[in-house]
């Protein structure tokens, strides 16, 4: 006859878990000798051990009794039961640690891979780190709003970064992120972004194919509108630049007719 600790070293358990066997009701519970102790026999051993096999197996200790007590076929059931039930949260774990190890790069929250990759790129090309995270937050937005266009929209922003023209002016504009609204280099990095808006607008006009971006809804570009105001202490001014010399917003430039430039200018 064994003592409990005696009985779990043979099972291979621990005495904590043959107690909570007990509580379970998965393996009886002797009753004391004369001297005050469980005494267990081979029976005992055989029990526990069976119940460790099965609660290793990822049983869960709620179905190891019934376990214990079917028959072959009705045993044969229940395992492949729950080796489907385990498959399947395998695939889901594995599916959390590909996320999990995803968002280590930081960018990957609530962001799709095509955006992860055009925030690597102005990264390798030495944008300003403020530029980034306004380009990162703005996408934030437009994927939560529209995810299906995204893919599109970024193969477009990936053919736009590559333009020497557009990847100075980025640049020139990072080297004003802390810049105050009278610093005096604002006016002439106004007629360049002017100059080549209207050289974009031009080329687009004379192609029969060109980018084309799906349509964002009015709130959406007025929070990524005040998100690049709120990043950057001359953008107000900036924008204001850029009227005088006929084109209005920011992430929707749009021209501004004429007379409603001399107004605005006046």
């Amino acid at each position: 006859m064994l003592t409990i600790g005696q009985l779990a070293a043979y099972a291979g358990v621990t005495v904590r878990a043959v107690r909570h066997y007990h509580a379970k009701g998965l393996l009886p519970e002797p009753e004391r000798d004369a001297s005050g102790y469980r005494r267990y026999d081979a029976a005992a051993v055989v029990a526990l051990v069976r119940i460790r096999v099965l609660a290793d197996a990822g049983v869960p200790l709620s179905r190891v009794q019934q376990l214990l007590a079917a028959g072959d076929e009705e045993f044969a059931a229940a395992v492949e039961d729950i080796d489907r039930r385990l498959r399947a949260e395998i695939r889901e774990r594995q599916r959390h640690r590909e996320r999990i190890a995803s968002l280590a790069a930081g960018d990957s929250l609530a962001l799709p891979p095509e955006a992860v990759a055009y925030l690597r790129r102005m990264r390798e090309l030495g944008f300003h780190d403020r530029l980034v995270e306004v380009e990162r937050d703005s996408w934030i937005l437009i994927a939560a709003q529209m995810p299906q266009d995204v893919p599109a929209l970024m193969t477009i922003k990936h053919r736009q970064i590559e333009d020497p023209v557009l990847r100075r002016l980025y640049l020139d504009l990072g080297d004003l992120a802390d810049s105050p609204a009278d610093d005096p280099r604002l006016p002439e990095l106004a007629d360049r972004v002017a100059a080549f808006i209207e050289a974009a607008a031009a080329e687009a006009e004379n192609l029969a194919e060109h980018d084309t971006y799906p349509p964002i809804r009015r709130e959406v570009i007025e929070l990524l509108d005040t998100a690049f105001l709120e990043s950057f202490p001359c953008a107000a001014r900036m924008l204001e630049l850029l009227e005088e010399r006929g084109w209005t917003g920011w992430t929707d430039i749009r021209r501004i007719e004429p007379r409603a430039a001399a107004v605005r200018a006046g």
